[in-house]
């Protein structure tokens, strides 16, 4: 699927709706704009995580963690489930994991470190 051409024939009814799919992409760029949301959105690829588990990854507080997994569900990126007292992440939908799989080809299959041009 190739990129659209923009030029004089589009009207309006098709820029409304272009700039409305730019502003979806946008906040969904911003919300993994993040190393730590990144790195969340990373884990829950595998599977569901609590909490807790996703605390143990990342080597972070709860705190941090909760408010990055707060974005990501606001961002409806993740989706919680309750069981007892235990909540659990997962992703929710194929949009965050072929980001990923994009920026993994791009960032870190080759090497670790930035591309230089």
């Amino acid at each position: 699927m190739g990129l659209p051409v923009f030029d004089k024939t589009l009207d309006d009814a098709e820029m409304d709706r272009m700039m409305t799919n730019a502003t979806h992409a946008a906040n969904f760029l911003k919300a993994i704009s993040h190393e730590g949301r990144l790195m969340i959105l990373c884990h829950l690829v595998s599977g569901e995580k609590s909490v807790t588990e996703l605390e143990e990854l990342l080597s972070a507080r709860q705190a941090a963690v909760s408010q990055q997994l707060s974005r990501l569900r606001l961002e409806g990126l993740v989706v919680p489930r309750r069981e007892g007292k235990t909540i659990y992440y997962s992703l929710a939908d194929e949009r965050p994991r072929k980001i990923l799989e994009t920026v993994y080809d791009l960032f870190c299959a080759q090497d670790s470190g930035p591309r230089e041009s």
